[in-house]
């Protein structure tokens, strides 16, 4: 059994954000403290934050719950990482 390298997380959020959202960039471009909604980081809107959501479910089965946790959640790669881990204490070798 091989481990998983720290920041295999992020690196695998920042691929869903990629995927789901059909961005045309690598996921390594994007920084771990980027806006993921603010203008002057990715930018995105309501319907790219369901969309987010959603494959967060689904890859690694935790509900983000009401909107002021997914807010604070999403507001970057990293802060996201940090909720997942706090959600899953088992992702936290995976964190870096």
């Amino acid at each position: 059994m091989t481990a998983t390298p720290p920041g295999a997380l992020k690196l695998e959020l920042k691929r869903i954000l990629v995927e789901k959202l059909k961005l045309e960039r690598a996921p390594e471009s994007i920084g771990d403290d980027d806006q993921l909604f603010a203008p002057e980081g990715l930018g995105l809107d309501s319907i790219d934050a369901l969309e987010l959501v959603l494959g967060i479910e689904q890859q690694f089965g935790v509900q983000l719950g009401n909107d002021e946790v997914a807010t604070e959640a999403l507001a970057s790669i990293g802060q996201l990482a940090r909720f997942l881990v706090e959600k899953k204490p088992e992702l936290a070798a995976t964190a870096g």
